[in-house]
């Protein structure tokens, strides 16, 4: 399995560590709630550097990227981020990304689980267009610190006002000394940063944020970063989008411009728009206090509607939540539906998203 340059740190501070899309993970330290709570409430500090970056140059590095991707990347500013889709020809989507806008450059942020998949889309689809291209995922190092002390944390230690970086954006500037890109960003639901540096500083900058961070900053695995992203209704590539999903239906038209010079997949995407009566990602509150994993089927009545994408217990709201697909006449927050567990129907609600906001 990948490892990345804090995996003997995970091992000492006895990390529960799982193969993670080919990568040797930290599930937990202490517990999923814990952890989950200190995010919510403090700080937070998570090892990302199984997510893929993907560096691009050349004089057509845009024009490609605006070819592979559903978003507009040419009206981007230097040092803006941008979500987007990767779609393959029938509108599937592949991957959802992050897209970095640099003066000279632009990079890919793409989840771990895809990286390889994404890479060989990219070689495939590069043809004649004027550009280089560099998986550098395993010579650098990222790590996200999240939640409302996330700030007070990391400023004293960056040669850049923090307070003055907005929501999706980026700056190249230095921390604790050392060459990094720091943009606002995560998938917490929290305010908070993601931070690149070089692989062979990560264990540097790691320690150094715990010891600044005190008992204000917890390190935090990918069990709890599953059930913040829930809360907040964010989308997990493999649960609520996959290759048979297109971006309507996954709710993320928001980052698909039809406007825009053609794209991958953007006939059919136009199509299935067009045609209408998708169905729906909704968000789903259960009576009792039994979990809905993925898979679960949701019913009314003799009807069934669809399936659970994503289900845990909330440690926010101290409540099961549940994502999950059904036709357009049952999205309307207030409808009273039910889910198959185990054999044993459990009434439940549709609810709006997200569940949590800060």
């Amino acid at each position: 399995m990948l490892q990345t340059a804090l995996h003997d740190w995970h091992s000492a501070a006895g990390a529960r560590m799982v193969d993670f899309a080919g990568w040797d993970m930290p599930i937990q330290y202490s517990s999923i709630v814990d952890e989950h709570n200190a995010v919510r409430k403090q700080s937070g500090l998570f090892d990302i550097a199984h997510m893929g970056r993907l560096w691009f140059s050349g004089a057509e590095q845009i024009q490609f990227l605006d070819h592979i991707l559903t978003n507009h990347v040419e009206i981007m500013q230097t040092g803006q981020i941008r979500y987007s889709l990767v779609c393959q020809e029938d509108g599937g989507i592949l991957d959802d990304v992050l897209v970095y806008r640099f003066h000279e450059r632009s990079m890919l942020v793409v989840n771990g689980a895809n990286r390889e998949k994404i890479v060989n889309w990219i070689e495939k689809q590069r043809g004649e267009f004027d550009i280089e291209f560099e998986d550098e995922t395993l010579a650098t190092f990222m790590l996200a610190i999240q939640g409302p002390h996330a700030e007070a944390i990391l400023a004293p230690h960056v040669d850049f006002p923090l307070a003055e970086l907005k929501y999706y954006y980026l700056v190249e500037t230095k921390v604790f000394g050392q060459p990094a890109i720091i943009s606002r960003t995560g998938y917490t639901g929290e305010d908070g940063f993601e931070v690149i540096v070089d692989r062979d500083y990560g264990v540097q900058l790691w320690t150094a944020l715990t010891e600044a961070g005190g008992e204000s900053i917890s390190a935090c695995g990918l069990g709890c970063r599953d059930t913040l992203r829930l809360e907040a209704a964010m989308p997990l590539y493999g649960h609520e989008m996959d290759e048979t999903v297109d971006p309507y239906t996954a709710g993320l038209g928001f980052g698909v411009k039809m406007n825009k010079d053609d794209f991958i997949g953007k006939a059919a995407i136009a199509e299935i728009r067009a045609k209408g009566n998708l169905p729906k990602r909704v968000g789903i509150e259960l009576a009792g206090r039994r979990i809905a994993r993925e898979g679960a089927t949701l019913v009314r009545e003799d009807q069934q509607l669809g399936q659970i994408t994503s289900g845990t217990f909330s440690p926010t709201l101290q409540k099961p939540i549940a994502m999950g697909y059904v036709p357009e006449e049952f999205k309307a927050p207030g409808t009273k539906i039910e889910v198959e567990i185990r054999g044993k129907r459990e009434p439940a609600t549709v609810v709006k998203l997200p569940f949590y906001k800060r």
